[in-house]
């Protein structure tokens, strides 16, 4: 059952620091955050909201964020953070369908109220009770990155955050005196839901930053006592390559952990070498980010698995047939528990064809060894097949990166008139490497079918919004080249 542990805690807690905000240079102490949180409910009381209404707040990582959130949960309104780097054209499609009753944005966005509209003393007036939190109440909507299709509204029900939060909190994943840093953006799962609400639910300290900066990081690392981190690859990739990085003390950081999309070996084992102990961890907007644990001290001897599944999350790897595949073969993960969300946003039918028996097909290809650890293969949207076999571009992409060159690697399928198709590697290096030499280091690590026929060399990736590299846009970017990509002969 859902409880306001805000509340709880300005009781309990009420002089330990909850959120330091760096672009205001304010300190929250858990008292003073439920004193902000009210004012707002007032604000958005005396601007009409009430219970159903859904509330859209389009603005870069600030405060509000988190505050809007615990001021719509009292009144049983539905916060819906919206990505502030999209089009406009594709804001007012969004808009079309949440037909929120508030919108809210930066002072210069068109068609939004500016957050200033909620700075000064609360309206006076007398806030009605805290609505009742049943478990099946919508409390949040999150558009994903619409990156395979226009974007869907994800509805995240009561029961689903507590569940997530639940999962963070088992096997002494949090502790109430850890503190972490959260950049990642909130129309993100990860902004809300790896630490955000589960250490503000345990009394623990966040730092707010408006935007990921490597440098920004490492320099709280270094003197603001971070002891838990979470990013999404291509971030920890930027935090490694900043010259900062050898000099940093990360001696009070307990782990660092992934997601959003799998992470190279070779990455991981270079943060292992400054003696920080890295995981990786599993998750969609759909059924939360937490659904996999892998033990800190696992994470040294199975640095490339997502580990094992938390204990609210039933997890079964599937054919194309629907059937279980054998130990060590790769299927598609289905996930269910009480962390799967309600649905999406008036779009059941979508949301019905993803449904599997009560599980939830995640689109991911996974694979599960003798003692129950598992590890990410790729999507198998991605996958491609090659001369009647099956090519997992993120098998391919976890042993390109084991070259000293291969900094970051793509893979993506594209039309051969001898194969059928073949792999095509977008790469960025830290030294000049040609595929000749990339398919030789290959050779005893990976069947030739999967070898990639063809190499780009890029400066970087283009990047979704929420820190992921951009796949579609690789993809289309290969197949308006590959007329034009000179053939290489299978040897």
């Amino acid at each position: 059952m859902w409880q306001d542990f805000i509340a709880r805690h300005a009781q309990e807690r009420a002089d330990h620091v909850a959120l330091v905000d760096r672009q205001t240079r304010q300190i929250y102490h858990y008292a003073q955050l439920q004193t902000e949180i009210l004012r707002l409910t007032a604000h958005l009381v005396a601007l009409g909201v009430q219970e159903g209404d859904r509330v859209a707040l389009l603005a870069p990582n600030r405060l509000e964020h988190v505050t809007l959130f615990f001021a719509c949960v009292q009144l049983g309104a539905i916060l819906a953070p919206l990505n502030h780097r999209l089009a406009p054209q594709e804001i007012d499609a969004i808009l079309d369908e949440l037909d929120p009753v508030l919108k809210l944005g930066d002072d210069q966005t068109p068609g939004f109220h500016p957050l200033s509209i909620l700075e000064g003393p609360p309206p006076t007036l007398t806030l009605p009770p805290p609505v009742a939190v049943p478990d099946h109440r919508v409390l949040m909507i999150l558009y994903t990155s619409g990156s395979s299709g226009r974007p869907k509204g994800v509805m995240l029900h009561a029961a689903m955050i507590l569940a997530n939060i639940h999962n963070t909190l088992s096997a002494d994943v949090l502790r109430p005196e850890d503190i972490s840093i959260v950049n990642t953006p909130f129309f993100h799962t990860g902004g809300y839901h790896v630490f955000c609400l589960p250490m503000l639910s345990i009394g623990g300290t966040l730092i707010l930053h408006p935007r990921f900066d490597p440098g920004w990081v490492l320099e709280e690392i270094h003197q603001a006592g971070v002891t838990v981190f979470w990013a999404v690859p291509t971030m920890f990739q930027a935090m490694f390559d900043h010259p900062d990085f050898q000099q940093t003390d990360f001696s009070r950081i307990r782990f660092f952990l992934s997601g959003g999309a799998p992470l190279s070996l070779a990455l991981i084992q270079g943060y292992h070498r400054q003696g920080v102990p890295f995981k990786q961890g599993f998750g969609l907007t759909e059924v939360g980010p937490n659904c996999f644990l892998l033990e800190t001290a696992d994470a040294w001897n199975h640095p490339d698995s997502i580990g094992r599944p938390m204990t609210r999350s039933t997890v079964q790897v599937m054919d194309e047939n629907g059937a279980p595949v054998a130990t060590g073969q790769v299927g598609e993960m289905w996930i269910a528990g009480s962390h799967v969300c309600l649905g999406y946003w008036r779009n059941d039918t979508l949301f019905a064809a993803t449904m599997r028996d009560g599980f939830f097909a995640t689109g991911d290809l996974v694979r599960k060894d003798a003692e129950g650890f598992y590890y990410v293969i790729g999507r198998k949207k991605e996958m491609y097949i090659s001369g009647g076999e099956n090519v997992y571009p993120g098998e391919v992409e976890k042993q390109l990166t084991t070259h000293p060159a291969v900094v970051q690697a793509v893979v993506v399928g594209v039309a051969d008139a001898k194969w059928g198709e073949v792999g095509l590697a977008f790469c960025v290096v830290r030294a000049p490497v040609t595929l000749e030499a990339l398919r030789a280091h290959l050779n005893t690590r990976l069947a030739r079918y999967k070898h990639p026929h063809h190499l780009r060399i890029l400066s970087g990736f283009p990047l979704l919004a929420n820190g992921k590299i951009d796949r579609p846009a690789l993809k289309a970017q290969a197949h308006h080249e590959r007329n034009r990509i000179e053939e290489v002969e299978d040897a």
